[in-house]
């Protein structure tokens, strides 16, 4: 059962990131132009990139919902229904008709979409962790938590990979229908998650605060009135986590297209041949992190991250493809890396019974801080000052927001316990080892 939700929890956040990416890709590539045509194309893609943070500021929402019901009623269920959410949407805006079709009515309802996808993507995050690491053996949660945040790097390259294909056709066809596509393949997808999914034992945990009447009433109130620093760290901890996927694809490929004159494909083969990367290497920071102490795992993966990501940029607009390869590659290592942690770290730092609310709310406000606002602000900036320096600079701010507010999480869940002289609560991940 453990493999199982190991397993369920991987293949589910497989799908939504893939729904996430899709929308993403596609808002660098074409919504601007289909749902916004009365404003230039440049304003169009920012105000593009805007409604994906539609789908982050909902994540929030979603998280305290579900986290809700994940905590006082059943883990499983939660994660069932929030994968079928985020199909329906997903779906209906491949189904979508564009402004030309049905006027202003066609951005309201992608940005409505958006922001069901976003609710659903609250929902899904916390209830893959706590599914992955509440069934699994001791002394193996963070390698199990890393089960869903590897979910992540193979959904963002499952939906490059298929706007990478789908972008061989001819543009007129892409634009019409084309894009289309991997949006409705989702429903497919989810069929097969939510058939996985179903197959579950309910956590261990959550049979646990059942049968000993611990469930809490309102866990949102009790996660605020004793987590608050936890939350505003763990926010801030997961920075360069959350942005650092989307500066380097979301934006990075809307800047390389539309000013940069490289052409969609051949652009969007270069990130996944970065994803491939990610995927392989990212699960290396969860086998760190149970093998040495966290925070010296987090110093050695983050800090090179400072020089590489401003490499990167710089490597793209010289316009060499090998040398732009090389760079992506190797600043994707230390953000995916320090990645694979963070679901451990956050589980670590709630006890069960409010744990799903926690973490959801905690990581979801990073993620619409962060991720969702990332592609906006690097636009913003590059319009602003019209240098690509600016964009490096604020990477710079991600990564050492990152470094400094999850040692802090670190120390105070280790102070935390130490008060408390008992870990059972607090079982997320194994204990860390000394030095």
């Amino acid at each position: 059962m453990a493999r199982r939700a190991g397993i369920a929890a991987f293949i589910g956040t497989t799908i939504e990131i893939f729904d996430f990416t899709i929308y993403s890709t596609a808002s660098a590539l074409v919504l601007g132009t289909l749902f916004f045509p009365e404003v230039s194309p440049a304003t169009g893609t920012l105000v593009a990139f805007a409604t994906i943070w539609a789908g982050f500021i909902a994540r929030p929402l979603g998280g305290v919902i579900f986290g809700h019901f994940g905590d006082r009623v059943s883990r499983k269920k939660m994660l069932i229904i929030s994968l079928s959410m985020m199909g329906v949407a997903t779906t209906a805006v491949g189904a979508l008709p564009t402004y030309e079709s049905i006027g202003l009515l066609a951005p309201v309802l992608l940005v409505l979409f958006r922001m069901l996808q976003g609710i659903a993507m609250g929902g899904e995050w916390g209830g893959a962790v706590l599914i992955a690491t509440e069934h699994a053996p001791k002394n193996k949660k963070i390698l199990y938590g890393a089960f869903a945040q590897q979910g992540a790097p193979v959904g963002t390259l499952l939906g490059t990979i298929a706007f990478m294909l789908i972008t061989q056709l001819p543009e007129e066809q892409f634009t019409g229908w084309g894009w289309r596509l991997p949006f409705l393949f989702s429903a497919v997808l989810v069929v097969v998650g939510i058939v996985i999914r179903s197959q579950l034992e309910e956590s261990p945990e959550m049979d646990r605060l059942r049968r000993q009447s611990e469930v809490v009433r309102i866990p949102v109130l009790e996660v605020l009135k004793n987590s608050k620093k936890i939350i505003v760290l763990g926010v801030l901890g997961g920075a360069i986590g959350m942005a650092g996927s989307y500066v380097k694809t979301t934006f990075a490929l809307s800047w390389a297209t539309s000013e940069l004159g490289f052409d969609r494909s051949t652009f969007l083969s270069i990130i996944t041949v970065a994803l491939v990367v990610q995927v392989i290497v990212q699960p290396f920071g969860a086998v760190l992190a149970t093998r040495f102490p966290a925070r010296n795992v987090i110093l050695w993966v983050l800090l090179p991250e400072i020089v590489l990501m401003p490499l990167m940029f710089g490597a793209i607009g010289t316009g060499s493809i090998p040398w732009i390869i090389v760079t992506m590659g190797l600043a994707t290592l230390p953000h995916a890396m320090f990645y694979a942690t963070l679901a451990g770290i956050l589980a670590n730092s709630f006890p069960a019974r409010t744990r799903y609310t926690g973490i959801s709310v905690a990581y979801q406000l990073s993620t619409t801080l962060f991720a969702g606002t990332a592609p906006f602000v690097c636009q913003f900036l590059l319009n602003s000052t019209g240098s690509i320096v600016s964009v490096m600079v604020l990477t710079v701010v991600y990564v050492l927001l990152s470094v400094g507010c999850s040692l802090a999480l670190l120390r105070h869940n280790a102070t935390a316990t130490t008060k408390s002289g008992d870990r059972s609560e607090r079982a997320a991940v194994a204990p860390e080892p000394s030095n």
